[in-house]
């Protein structure tokens, strides 16, 4: 069948009908109506962008500079064989309008940054936190900006065998006011967003080989099911969100869903950064990632290890 015939055979409400029932069918075309950003096209971002179209999202800015890999293999959507050096915006349009013909998508290639921020973010009406870990300085302004701008804006990072949710919303708790970035160092700003969105620390117990753990050198390890938790999570909260339906917890609030243990942790760190409890968790966190440096990488994981959390 032609691309042509297949678009000419395409209905949204036929595509997306079976969502009825969990939602309304004036709900779904609410749905058909919004804009969702999406900064990163690559793990979270690209589970997150094929999702909130299989929802029924109508519209999206994405963004991501970046190609893929061999090494994106264990956990991103677009990465395979047949797309390893292609662009990454690029290979997540083409996956998501094979879903639904009808999506209008404004691509960022270049990345988002400060001098694209204004045009990332028009006639958004949900920011979603998809960019790699360690992109400190875009996070911290398009985050900045979804406050200004008063767009609710929510992060769910991939840890182990789950995910980790926060969001952001008008008027509540900022994301610098959470976090405190301001001022750190880049290794500080890696130690205080992974104790901020995961302050319970669960996944650390069945990690069995630390040393595969350099926050200074940018690398950590990852898993396709804590993907896959971040997108069922993010969509939950988007058709909330979108919706204006459901219990949100925003800052100083933060979920963690945990597979290995079956568990779903709330925690409330009022202050944020400043709070004491956060402080006694950085500060171990610390010591753990000073050890998991020092261990050395030649040494065979274990194979045992304790159901305790640091």
């Amino acid at each position: 069948m032609s691309q042509a015939s297949t678009e000419a055979s395409f209905k949204y409400e036929d595509a997306f009908s079976r969502t009825l029932g969990w939602v309304t069918e004036a709900e779904l075309q609410v749905l058909r109506g919004k804009r969702v950003a999406i900064a990163g096209a690559g793990g979270a971002g690209g589970v997150h962008l094929l999702t909130l179209t299989r929802l029924g999202i109508g519209a999206f800015n994405i963004s991501d500079f970046d190609s893929f890999e061999v090494v994106n293999f264990n956990r991103q959507a677009g990465a395979m064989m047949s797309t390893v050096g292609q662009p990454k915006v690029d290979v997540m349009e083409r996956m998501a309008k094979d879903i639904n013909p009808e999506l209008d998508i404004r691509k960022f290639p270049q990345g988002v940054f400060a001098p694209n921020m204004d045009e990332f973010l028009d006639g958004v009406d949900l920011y979603v936190d998809s960019l790699d870990f360690f992109a400190f300085e875009a996070r911290m302004a398009v985050f900045a900006a979804c406050a200004k701008k008063g767009i609710p804006a929510l992060t769910v990072a991939p840890l182990g065998m789950g995910g980790a949710l926060m969001n952001f919303v008008p008027g509540g708790m900022t994301f610098e006011e959470y976090f405190g970035f301001e001022g750190v160092d880049d290794l500080e700003k890696s130690i205080r967003l992974l104790v901020g969105v995961a302050p319970s620390a669960v996944h650390t117990a069945y990690l069995v080989d630390p040393s595969r753990i350099d926050l200074g050198a940018r690398k950590g390890p990852s898993t396709p099911m804590g993907i896959q938790f971040c997108a069922a999570i993010g969509a939950t909260e988007a058709l909330k969100m979108l919706l204006k339906r459901g219990k949100v917890y925003a800052a100083p609030y933060a979920i963690t869903y945990d597979g290995y243990f079956n568990r779903r942790i709330i925690t409330w760190r009022p202050g944020g950064h400043r709070n004491p409890i956060t402080w006694v968790r950085l500060a171990l966190v610390r010591r753990f990632l000073k050890r998991a440096l020092a261990a050395s990488r030649a040494r065979p994981p274990r194979t045992e290890f304790a159901n305790t959390v640091i």
